[in-house]
């Protein structure tokens, strides 16, 4: 078994599913969910479940505790008894939050629990998001990974809804400027609308289209709107979002292929 990828720590932890012994519960996760484990035998870890721990310098295998019963080596600098969880890198500033139930980075000075999201968020969004009941407890829209403990960077949008960062500046790159789970504008659009305007203002409409209307539904205000069909976008006359799709007419379309388009 070599060095963990995850954590610097100097022991081992017994998973109490399979009694087997790995360097952290990611590295018990990689290896149960792999391709070549029978999809019988995938699982994860319960994490609050480990009691028992072998320390890398002696081998002694002992409650989990901060301190090698054995040789008096340290195992984690940072040790939190609830979650039985060491990390030597102390300059994660990690805490405990009591109402998430698990470890957390950061420090907890910076970060506040939000019991409407059943997570904890920077301070600077204390009042200021829109709330999302369970708001990170649900998989990543993109790559399915499990948000709420997540390693990787999150990033919550301006609709409440959360994704990992990563995985949103690969949507940017794609041109997908709507939240893959309620379709409203990543943040605001007014820019892009304008260019629209100038856009439509100069493509001429064929003769057949003219006087066709159509109904559209507004993705960011949710209003239905009756406007002339055009084949570039059909603006909602709320809030004159782009970022609408059409409900009644000849073939129901979204403007998302258009914005694509022009943005390009």
């Amino acid at each position: 078994m070599g060095m963990c990828s995850h954590y610097k720590r100097r022991c081992k932890i017994r998973a109490p599913c399979c009694g087997d012994i790995f360097n952290c519960r990611h590295c018990h996760n990689e290896a149960k969910n792999s391709l070549e484990t029978n999809p019988l035998d995938r699982h994860d870890i319960p994490r609050h479940e480990i009691e028992k721990v072998i320390c890398s310098l002696c081998g002694t295998e002992q409650d989990a505790q901060q301190y090698c019963i054995n040789c008096g080596v340290c195992m984690g600098k940072y040790y939190c008894a609830k979650c039985k969880f060491f990390d030597d890198d102390i300059t994660k500033n990690q805490y405990h939050c009591d109402e998430c139930g698990i470890c957390r980075t950061g420090g907890k000075d910076n970060f506040f629990h939000c019991k409407t999201c059943g997570c904890c968020y920077s301070k600077e969004m204390k009042d200021k998001h829109r709330c999302v009941e369970r708001a990170m407890h649900h998989n990543c829209p993109i790559c399915f990974e499990f948000i709420f403990d997540t390693m990787k960077d999150i990033t919550v949008l301006r609709c409440g809804h959360t994704i990992h960062l990563e995985c949103l500046k690969e949507m940017e790159k794609h041109y997908r400027y709507t939240c893959p789970v309620c379709s409203k504008s990543l943040w605001d659009m007014s820019k892009l609308w304008s260019k629209i305007d100038q856009e439509i203002a100069s493509t001429p409409m064929p003769a057949m289209y003219q006087n066709k209307m159509v109904w559209i539904l507004c993705n960011d205000c949710g209003a239905n709107s009756h406007v002339q069909f055009h084949v570039i976008a059909h603006k909602c006359l709320s809030c004159k979002s782009y970022n609408t799709r059409q409900t009644r007419g000849d073939t129901a379309t979204t403007c998302s292929s258009g914005v694509a388009e022009i943005v390009s």
